[in-house]
């Protein structure tokens, strides 16, 4: 798959699916690489017209990977998503991410208004200083068993830690969720690369102020039993947003199960019509 370089040192992995005249940009959260956008939803946004594309974050999956010591900012990880823009010849696009991705997206609404034409917060927050259950914060605070000591306690940790914070109303079978960790290990795995991330998070503080000077069609997407980033996170963001729409999903947690695809395509368009209502 293509690369974007981004700066002087950093390279992008990302995958284009559809031809669609309209693009949109799939950015996706802690640690969790593009895969965690699958084939199959990216499918449905074709078949609706668009051009979707997912990228590995840097730090994640098949995108350049940082040392001990390094850092780096949202900012920065924004410009990595302009770049991956920049490599396909997109000039705009409809943004939306997960999470982490959340954040991101936001920073990119606010760094480059230019070059969004509606964005979709899912599942995120408007600053790094989240809600969550203990259980929850766990999960991302804990790192996994070594699994080249023990590969089957690796696959279990994954697993209960997707049970943990994913959606009660649409549950993974015990069969794709072992299928899922078997397959984001054999890709890459860069456990390290969680930290730095957390900081850029950090780092980035509270985006409410910026926020309230965007001029973007938004839809905020958050699930009613999000154990990690709790659903205050999603109606802070939806108020600092002007005109921002909210749907609170009951049953939905903080993943992207097969049973979500539809809602999750759904809030993604939703806004991408409203931009084009708007012009």
């Amino acid at each position: 798959m293509p690369k974007a370089r981004s700066g002087d040192a950093v390279e992008i992995e990302y995958e284009v699916f559809g031809d669609g005249p309209e693009t949109i940009l799939l950015i996706n959260g802690l640690g969790s690489q593009m895969t965690r956008w699958p084939e199959a939803f990216c499918a449905k946004l074709v078949a609706k017209g668009y051009r979707a594309i997912r990228m590995d974050n840097r730090d994640t999956g098949l995108s350049t990977w940082f040392q001990s010591g390094q850092r780096y900012t949202l900012k920065d990880m924004a410009a990595d998503a302009m770049a991956v823009l920049d490599a396909v010849g997109a000039p705009k696009a409809h943004i939306a991410g997960v999470s982490m991705g959340g954040m991101i997206v936001q920073r990119i609404a606010i760094d480059y208004p230019a070059r969004v034409l509606s964005l979709t917060s899912i599942m995120s927050a408007p600053s790094g200083d989240v809600v969550a259950t203990p259980e929850a914060m766990a999960v991302i605070s804990n790192p996994p068993p070594d699994p080249a000591a023990d590969y089957e306690a690796f696959i279990a940790h994954g697993m209960k830690n997707a049970r943990t914070i994913g959606s009660p109303g649409y549950p993974w079978t015990d069969e794709e969720l072992r299928d899922r960790v078997v397959a984001e290990h054999a890709r890459a795995f860069n456990p390290a690369g969680v930290g730095r991330q957390r900081q850029a998070i950090g780092a980035d503080g509270d985006r409410t102020a910026e926020l309230k000077t965007l001029n973007v069609p938004t839809v905020v997407l958050h699930g009613a039993d999000d154990p990690l980033v709790q659903p205050v996170g999603g109606i802070d963001t939806a108020n600092a947003i002007p005109g921002a729409e909210l749907r609170i999903i009951p049953g939905m947690g903080h993943d992207l199960p097969p049973g979500l695809y539809d809602i999750f395509v759904d809030a993604i368009l939703a806004a991408a019509t409203r931009a084009k209502t708007t012009v």
